[in-house]
């Protein structure tokens, strides 16, 4: 038998339409073969010889082609979009990028802040984006140990977090699109730098509490404070507010911080005059509502160092506890 070698011929079909041809060249591809004359009065005057392929570039890659130039790209434009993100230093270079986010600790305000997680042969960066500002930011050589951590969210899901252990005993936690792959790059990062003997802080026993009882705190939130009910925990050095529906406390007070505690003549959640107003050396004031007001006054005063009376009106005096 011998094969058909005649040549193809093209052939029409209506029902094909425009669609049908890019879903076909880009998923399969196409080959062009293509030899040209154009010629004036019979005279050809113009050759041209094409040979060319025409795919989609998951296809181009697929079949190996292309590649350097996909990745030369790609990272060109990482390189780009964080040196515009990040202003890079002088031959500082980008190792990986990834959404996540930074666990703020600090203040009165705990929780998520998220961003985008850069990481650097130099530096540690959470960024975001609108509006832009570095969230946190730490240089590798201040990064004495990493380890992943389980931590259970509000919906019961476990997920793994990064503990960042640095050189001045602080210790940050950070949440990662791929928190495996982030760990294995920032530990090869600081391969070879000390670390101390006991890189991570050991667990703090927990205090015993001086009371433990439901309370309502007013959250701080972008769009105004507003009541929550749950647990509030005075030990002899924090006090503490959290939600049942919240994995991590929204509000931790050392009450070496307290200045004052007075009552305000306010309507709260537990009726009128329940709200306690607790001022700290940082200049805040923290709000708390009680079904005891007076108890937990008496509490606070007896927990913190407090100063002496706050300026503005009071419903009773605020004298030093001692």
């Amino acid at each position: 038998m011998t094969a058909d070698l005649s040549p193809m011929r093209p052939t029409r079909d209506p029902r094909v339409t425009l669609d049908d041809l890019l879903e076909v060249v880009l998923n399969k591809g196409a080959v062009l073969h293509l030899d040209l004359i154009v010629a004036v009065a019979d005279i050809p005057l113009i050759g041209v010889s094409l040979r060319a392929a025409v795919a989609g570039m998951e296809t181009m890659l697929e079949y190996g082609m292309m590649r350097h130039w996909d990745e030369d790209t790609r990272a060109w434009a990482e390189r780009s979009v964080a040196r515009r993100a990040l202003d890079l230093g002088e031959d500082e270079n980008v190792v990986c990028r990834m959404t996540g986010g930074h666990l703020l600790t600090e203040g009165l305000y705990h929780g998520w802040r998220p961003g985008t997680v850069y990481l650097t042969d130099r530096r540690l960066v959470v960024l975001r984006d609108e509006p832009r500002e570095i969230l946190w930011e730490t240089g590798l050589d201040a990064v004495t140990a990493v380890r992943l951590e389980p931590e259970r969210t509000v919906g019961g899901e476990e997920r793994l977090r990064l503990d960042v252990a640095l050189a001045d005993g602080g210790q940050e936690r950070l949440s990662a699109r791929q928190p495996g792959e982030l760990h294995a790059l920032l530990t090869e990062a600081c391969a070879g730098r000390p670390v101390p003997a006991a890189p991570f802080a050991p667990p703090v026993e927990e205090e015993p509490p001086l009371v433990e009882e439901h309370v309502w705190y007013h959250e701080p939130r972008r769009g105004g404070p507003l009541w929550r009910g749950g647990q509030g925990r005075l030990t002899a050095g924090r006090l503490i507010w959290k939600s049942p529906v919240d994995s991590r406390p929204a509000l931790v007070l050392s009450t070496a911080d307290i200045t004052a505690v007075r009552r305000v003549p306010a309507y709260g959640p537990a009726g009128e005059g329940s709200v306690i107003a607790v001022h700290t050396t940082a200049g805040d004031e923290v709000r708390l509502a009680a079904d005891d007001p007076a108890a937990w006054t008496e509490r606070l005063r007896a927990a913190g160092p407090v100063t002496g009376p706050v300026a503005g009106s009071m419903t009773e005096p605020v004298t030093a506890a001692g």
